[in-house]
């Protein structure tokens, strides 16, 4: 690629979103122009509408976007891992592509994790939500099932906007779901989390095309694996090189 080496980079993961793809795209440009070297990774994940070829359009506009197709659906976490493994910058921020995540809270999370080496993972949280009521309350059930069971400290997992080491993510675990337990597996690698308020909004267009939390023996299976990763976690051995 001819566009310089960036220093972060946006991953999003999108299925069936083309009417959300232009105004989002113009967001993060706003957030983030003149502030870091970036790139944006959308990740195509099977759609069947006109995702790729309005993605297509705008690329040709600007030279620090980029394109990923899974040839069929994934998940959200197989299209974040993709855009992640690809990704050029050090530090990597994802938000869901339907525009409920605010691009505007990226510069904070992105701070975040440049403030410090500990830090590995900063994680937007919620607030004035503007799911249905019945969403909302998965939201709380699964919320407070998994903070009671692995002690992540973390009231929200389930927001999109969030800011981590491309190195640290990589070192994890991956499995279908993995970033809903970002926080967990993060500080099982011995790494501190950073927080960061941000104001949901409604979608721009469309209808929802990643579920929730909603399948619940799904769910009650990872968090039975993700307690025992971190039960099973030995302190990291400290390594040094014997020269000659």
């Amino acid at each position: 690629m001819s566009t310089p080496q960036p220093s972060v980079s946006i991953v999003v993961p999108v299925r069936n979103e083309a009417d959300n793809i232009a105004p989002l795209i113009a967001e993060i440009g706003a957030a983030l122009d003149g502030r870091w070297a970036y790139e944006i990774i959308y990740v195509n994940d099977g759609s069947t509408d006109a995702t790729g070829e309005r993605f297509a359009a705008i690329m040709k506009q600007r030279s620090n976007l980029r394109q990923l197709r899974h040839a069929r659906s994934g998940g959200q976490s197989a299209a974040v891992r993709s855009g992640v493994r690809v990704a050029r910058g050090e530090i990597v921020a994802t938000l869901d592509g339907d525009g409920q995540n605010n691009p505007a809270f990226l510069p904070d999370l992105i701070a975040a994790v440049e403030k410090s080496a500990r830090v590995g993972l900063a994680a937007g949280q919620r607030v004035g939500r503007k799911d249905t009521g019945f969403k909302k309350f998965q939201s709380r059930v699964a919320n407070g099932v998994r903070n009671a069971i692995l002690k992540d400290g973390t009231r929200d997992t389930g927001c999109g906007l969030k800011a981590f080491r491309r190195d640290v993510f990589l070192m994890l675990p991956y499995f279908d779901g993995l970033h809903r337990f970002l926080p967990a597996l993060v500080r099982r690698e011995g790494y501190e989390i950073a927080y960061v308020d941000v104001i949901d909004r409604p979608r721009h267009s469309g209808v929802s095309n990643y579920g929730f939390f909603d399948r619940l023996w799904i769910g009650i299976m990872d968090l039975a694996g993700v307690w025992w990763l971190i039960r099973r976690k030995k302190p990291t051995p400290e390594v040094t090189e014997v020269n000659a």
